[in-house]
């Protein structure tokens, strides 16, 4: 099957926005500038558990806001979808927490391997991929069939709208246990580590953006974040050489199960935001009984108040309903 885009009628929104694939990665293209490569059949180490990520991510206006492979924790990617306890697996990488050994290295990496894509369609300012994928154990034992969706979105382009220069990633995950037996899907924290529920779609930021601030609508903070509920959380940082200020916000589906669920996010140790809907209490994934959880990542240029925030969040929102 053909990954370049399909046909579209020659309008202004279409020629915008492009994408590329060289075998390995989609790259998409905005305005004649890559904003976002896809690595869908990453070359990592076992123990980074390797999977499908965005890295690098940039705004419109060409600054990154993602960093992969980072020297303190070398199995975060950019922005992927993760998962650090499922069952006796680990697909986030790096080292287990569970209660009996806290962290430890249990070679239980496992692996999420592209399968192919079934679907990459263009529609006016947004392309969107439909892929299959497979996870599997550490010694290559089929756990989990997922079917992933995910769509590259240009927002408002008016000049001097709250949603201009930025553009939402719409991700979409339908986990499917072919394993054998009933998996409970935690974190750290259901293991008794406290506040460390991190498993989700999760977005590591720039050495640069250590410090930066989240908010959401109900207010702004830093690592008080860590564990709080709200339908969006938006996180501005700035970047070393330009001294510009670039926003990630996320925003949860709210038919997503157990929405709104909690962020995971941090500020003072570096830049980190990850929808965690894991965090507190087992999930779990019978046979049978797929688990679906959509989001939008919105990546803006420039710092937000409540009202661009809020802004940014409903325009992701609207986006991400009508793709659902």
């Amino acid at each position: 099957m053909s990954t370049s885009p399909a046909t579209a009628p020659s309008t202004a929104a279409t020629a915008q926005l492009s994408v590329e694939d060289d075998g390995s990665a989609l790259t998409f293209t905005a305005y004649g500038r890559p904003i976002a490569t896809y690595t869908y059949k990453p070359s990592n180490h076992q123990y980074e558990s390797p999977r499908p990520f965005f890295h690098p991510l940039t705004t419109i206006g060409g600054d990154e806001v993602t960093i992969s492979r980072p020297w303190d924790h070398v199995w975060h990617k950019g922005l992927s979808w993760a998962l650090p306890n499922v069952g006796p697996h680990n697909f986030w990488g790096g080292a287990t927490y569970t209660r009996s050994t806290e962290y430890a290295n249990l070679d239980n990496n496992g692996a999420m391997t592209h399968e192919s894509f079934t679907g990459i369609e263009q529609s006016g300012a947004a392309i969107t991929a439909s892929e299959s994928l497979t996870w599997t154990s550490q010694e290559g034992t089929p756990v989990i069939t997922e079917n992933r969706r995910f769509s590259i979105q240009l927002l408002d382009a008016d000049a001097g709208s709250a949603t201009s220069g930025a553009y939402a990633i719409l991700f979409e995950t339908r986990m499917v246990n072919i394993s054998g037996a009933d998996i409970r899907i935690g974190s750290p924290t259901t293991e008794g580590r406290d506040n460390a529920g991190y498993g989700g779609l999760f977005w590591r930021g720039p050495r640069s953006f250590t410090g930066g601030e989240f908010r959401s609508q109900d207010g702004v903070g830093a690592d008080d974040f860590m564990g709080t509920r709200s339908p969006w959380v938006a996180f501005t940082g700035k970047h070393d050489g330009t001294c510009r200020s670039s926003t990630i916000a996320f925003v949860e589906d709210s038919s997503n199960p157990g929405a709104p669920n909690q962020w995971f996010a941090r500020s003072s140790i570096f830049a980190c935001l990850g929808s965690a809907p894991f965090f507190s209490a087992e999930v779990p994934l019978r046979e049978g009984s797929p688990l679906t959880y959509r989001y939008a990542v919105v990546v803006a240029d420039g710092a937000v108040d409540a009202e661009r925030a809020a802004s940014l969040a409903a325009a992701a929102e609207s986006a991400l309903h009508s793709w659902r």
